[in-house]
């Protein structure tokens, strides 16, 4: 028995773009993930334009929390991308689930009170569009 089952890139039948842009999104998840566990303060004031003079320690947690998150999805994403393609769908569908809520609250429902938007806020919206735009691709079935 081993670590990871058989590879089912076989079985996946979508356009291979949507496998590569699942790839590129998962590089993307795993560099922010990076950022926010390993950057000195999660990447709260130098990217996000936080002030963390209130409670930094809080801030830097959840921060750090989001980035542990975003490694273990990114990690999840990667695996699909490589070696799982036939779940290819499935996670661009996750992704337009959390960058269409990140989208969502970062403009309408809670925009930041000081109305500086970290790089997410303008990127999520894309990643939607893309992402619907790679999903569909993914669910016809390839040319021979």
């Amino acid at each position: 028995m081993s670590f990871l089952p058989p590879s089912t890139n076989p079985l996946y039948q979508g356009a291979r773009a949507s496998a590569w842009f699942l790839l590129f999104s998962a590089v993307m998840t795993l560099v922010t993930g990076m950022i926010h566990s390993f950057l000195p303060d999660g990447g709260a004031g130098v990217i996000g334009g936080l002030d963390l003079n209130g409670r930094r320690d809080l801030v830097i947690g959840l921060f750090r929390w989001e980035g542990a998150t975003q490694l273990a999805m990114g990690l999840g994403m990667l695996a699909v991308a490589l070696r799982y393609q036939s779940l290819t769908p499935l996670f661009l569908a996750l992704v337009i689930v959390e960058r269409g809520l990140i989208s969502l609250h970062g403009w309408i429902l809670s925009p930041p009170a000081n109305g500086h938007h970290p790089p997410a806020h303008f990127g999520s919206p894309v990643a939607v569009v893309l992402a619907a735009v790679f999903l569909f691709l993914s669910l016809r079935t390839r040319r021979s």
